[in-house]
Parts: C-alpha cells; structure tokens; sequence
C-alpha cells in the first residue's frame, strides 16, 4: 500500500471553526447549519461527498453508524441529496473516521430514498475528491464500508480501481409474473447490493427508451416484492439491472440499471457490474485472465475483473471520475424545505 497523506476527516466541524461561526453568529444565524461537500460524477452518475458538518454518529463498527444514521438523522440524509438541493440520481456519501487504521477512510452512501451498502461508482467518486483535496496520493487505499473493507488504487492517469466485497450468485434463473409483461426470467446476485439482472427483456437499451426501461424495471421490482423473492436474510432485491449488446468497439455489454429510488444509474454500476461478472464466472464465461467491459445507458465503460481467492469472487472494477465542484450547502431551519423534499 502506498504511503497515505490523508487524515481521515471528521464529519463534523472542529470544535474550533464551531466557536469561531458562533462567536460571529448571533439570533436566528446561530440555527443555520453549514455543510461542505465535493461533488462528483463517475461515468455520469454524480457523487456527493460530505466532507465536512456532518451528524456525529459516534464510534463502532461502520454497520452500527449507519443503523443511527438511519433512525437518528434520516433527515440530514435528505436534506442533502433531495431537492431542492439534490435531485434524485445523486449518491451521497458521509466520510467517515474508519475503526481499522489501516483504513484510509470510511464512508456511508445513501441517496434519496436510504442507504447503500457499498457503491462501487460512488467509491472511484470519494477517491477521486480525495485526491482532488490532496488528502490522498497515486497508490492503494483501504475503505470501510458497512458490509466491508474494499480496497481502491489511484492509478497514476487519474483512473480508479475499486477491489470490491466477494459478490456471488444466489439463484440463477428465476422466474416472476410481472403483470402487463408476462414472466421476466433473471439471476439474484449479490455485489455489494441485491440485483436482479435480466437478459431477456425485449427493449433496445437507448436513452431514448428511459421511461419504458423504467417503467419496465419497476414493474420487475415490485413483482419480486410480491412474489416474496429476496436476497440472503429476506433482504429485498432493491436493484433491477437489464443487459444487452454494446455498439462500442471492444466492450462486451451494455446495461440498465435501476436503483432504489427509482431513478437509472448514469454509470455502468460497480455494484451492479460486481454481481454481472460473480454471474458470468459461475457459469464459466469469465475466466481470472479476461477482461469484462461494461458499457452504461448513456455510453461511459467500466472494465472489470475477478480474482478467486478461497472459493470466493472478488470483483474488480475500473473507472473515472471528476471533481465538479466543492460547496458549502447551507441548511436554515426557517426554510420549509430546509431536510428536503420526501414522499
């Protein structure tokens, strides 16, 4: 591993910079919360970073943060990544101090409607705004998550490689009657997240077919809810991921994704790639040596790999991103939608 120049970075303002606000601060101002953030996108799906002003979720095990996260701050989640601030694509994610040292950072991803697992374009995104903050240099860095330690190297071009959780096939063609389709046959596979992935569908996977490969994927997704179909421990199948030809030269795939919130996935999904090759390898399509090249709905390429070490697939995952902007989002409680707006 590579020599680290980043102190992991609290979520929250120092106790210095807090005194310094307050003693400027008088009145209503003294309500106003300030919260900085780097944003992002990784191959089109945007990334935001809180870096800065965060809620303190305390100490333990990245799992126990997000479980407060959840039930303690959900509406700081929102007030981030919804509108008016958001919109419903954007991935947040809160950096975290990590438990293990040899971590460089933690992170807990959420978007807009809860919380992620693991998000392999949200990954390139914080290494990437870490690098961007010179808090990190070209080498490997070791990430917590809540379902896991992954590894990442910044590569010295800029590109990221994310070295993902072991990803698996739970069952292979699964069978579901999605009214108004028929039945819709796929693999539930785990990469970091629960996805179903269909490549049998009938669509052409255009952008210009987004409200129909939506409807469609939606209507997937309830029909598994229905049908009691889940990923291990009844956790629901929260991701639907479509597969079809790529025109590009050289790339093996293209793809779909729907995520959570019932918004599409810009990049090709490192989660949702992750589960692709666990699929592939089991069926003997993807060997260690090969390279799989996974092309997203707008057209930007992940390239990934597996590597088998005890009987487990490991994924890895290839991409870009670039730093859009750094901010101070301002949240002032006389704003009506101050936490965002929430269904």
């Amino acid at each position: 591993m590579a020599s680290l120049h980043f102190s992991p970075v609290s979520p929250t303002l120092s106790d210095v910079e807090s005194s310094d606000r307050e003693r400027r601060m008088s009145g209503r101002e003294r309500e106003v919360r300030s919260v900085r953030v780097v944003d992002s996108h990784t191959g089109g799906e945007p990334t935001r970073l809180v870096v800065a002003g965060g809620p303190d979720l305390g100490r333990g095990a990245l799992s126990e943060r997000l479980a407060r996260f959840r039930t303690a701050h959900d509406e700081f989640r929102s007030a981030v990544v919804n509108e008016p601030r958001g919109s419903d694509v954007v991935v947040g994610g809160l950096l975290c101090e990590p438990c293990d040292s040899t971590c460089a950072a933690g992170v807990i991803f959420f978007n807009n409607v809860g919380y992620l697992g693991m998000c392999g374009h949200g990954t390139i995104g914080l290494i990437a705004s870490l690098a961007h903050r010179r808090e990190i240099a070209p080498g490997e860095h070791r990430i917590e998550t809540p379902v896991g330690i992954v590894s990442a190297i910044l590569h010295e071009n800029g590109k990221v490689t994310v070295n993902n959780v072991a990803s698996y096939r739970k069952a292979a063609g699964v069978a579901v009657e999605v009214p108004r389709f028929g039945t819709v046959r796929g693999d539930v596979a785990w990469g970091g997240n629960w996805f179903f992935l269909v490549e049998e569908h009938g669509f052409e996977l255009t952008l210009k077919n987004v409200e129909a490969l939506t409807e469609f994927t939606w209507a997937v997704r309830c029909a598994l809810n229905a049908a009691g179909i889940t990923g291990d421990e009844g956790h629901e199948i929260d991701h639907i991921e479509l597969f079809g030809p790529s025109k590009l030269p050289g790339v093996n795939s293209k793809n779909f994704v729907l995520c959570p919130g019932k918004a599409y996935d810009r990049s090709p999904c490192g989660t949702g790639t992750s589960a692709k090759l666990a699929c592939l390898h089991e069926s003997g399509k993807l060997r260690e040596s090969d390279v799989w090249r996974q092309e997203s709905i707008v057209g930007s390429v992940f390239e990934g790999r597996v590597a088998v070490r005890d009987g487990r697939i490991y994924p890895s995952i290839t991409g870009s991103a670039f730093v859009n902007s750094e901010a101070e989002l301002i949240l002032d409680p006389r704003d009506p939608f101050c936490n965002g707006i929430r269904a």
